[in-house]
């Protein structure tokens, strides 16, 4: 059996009209949603793309849509050797890998995006075609920004300060420079508060031990299946960079072949594309794909 990764998109990857076709075969899951929530995911996908790029609705929306596309592929009797996802999509690869039900998760991801959406006094940027060691250099030498997002050798995302991640922009050399529509700093030091907020939520919640072994955003380079590592690697994510690049340099080491991402768009196989080009790649974002895979 072909060794295989299902990996799991964050927030940047949502699109109008996402997840419509799963209205009937997650039917039950929708509405559990629309209890948990207060509002319904199916009506929320239909509005236009500015509302549903508010961090307190993308991430529950791409959080059930992806639950529902696992749910339909595991029903066809297949599962991965291993579990990963970018950012928010970290909750998917843990409901995926049994450490936390469908509710449990849906619950920490409405806490998180609601605490994230409150976030201000923080910005963040992609960045396009750059000299790493100038622009790790910079960074280095300039406080109150971090490199919170580095997801290829040749596209990061800088998280901190109006000003310092502005001072990066004007020091460094890139050819695209693409300032991102969020609130906060996210995957930074200013997201401390929000953070010890939301580890009093995850000290209250249960994590079981994981079926399949979980490749964190923190830890990239240790999969491990304890519930309780986990938990503590989940408490640090808001405050610390997705190193998904490593993420995918693990993968090729450790002889995975394939990469299937589970969930709206093709952000993550592209990603997958550049640092780790061995790896075949999949897209399961439609009910579609997920009954013909």
């Amino acid at each position: 059996m072909t060794k295989n990764v299902w990996i799991f998109p964050g927030q940047g990857s949502q699109a109008v009209g996402m997840g419509l076709d799963l209205e009937t075969v997650g039917k039950d899951k929708f509405a559990k949603a629309e209890q948990i929530l207060g509002w319904s995911v199916l009506e929320k996908v239909q509005t236009d793309a500015t509302e549903l790029a508010k961090t307190q609705f993308t991430q529950p929306c791409l959080y059930v849509i992806s639950a529902i596309l696992t749910d339909i592929l595991k029903t066809k009797g297949l599962s991965p050797h291993a579990v990963t996802g970018h950012s928010l999509g970290e909750y998917n690869a843990l409901y995926c890998a049994g450490v936390i039900d469908f509710a449990t998760g849906l619950e920490l991801v409405k806490q998180r995006s609601l605490l994230m959406a409150e976030a201000s006094g923080g910005a963040m940027t992609a960045l396009i075609g750059f000299d790493r060691h100038a622009l790790e250099a910079e960074i280095a030498a300039t406080e109150n920004v971090i490199l919170a997002n580095d997801n290829s050798a040749d596209q990061v995302v800088i998280s901190g300060t109006a000003a310092a991640v502005k001072s990066i922009c004007e020091r460094v050399k890139v050819k695209r420079a693409i300032p991102l529509a969020v609130s906060g700093a996210f995957h930074s030091p200013l997201m401390a508060e929000a953070a010890a907020k939301f580890a009093k939520v995850l000290e209250q919640t249960i994590f079981n031990d994981a079926e399949i072994s979980v490749i964190s955003n923190v830890e990239p380079n240790d999969a491990t299946t304890s519930g309780q590592v986990l938990r503590d690697r989940l408490c640090q994510q808001m405050t610390s960079p997705v190193r998904w690049r490593e993420i995918c340099l693990y993968l090729a080491a450790q002889g995975y072949e394939q990469a299937i991402e589970v969930g709206s768009g093709k952000v993550l196989t592209g990603l997958v594309k550049r640092s780790a080009p061995s790896l075949a790649l999949v897209n399961i974002s439609t009910l579609e794909q997920a009954i013909a895979f």
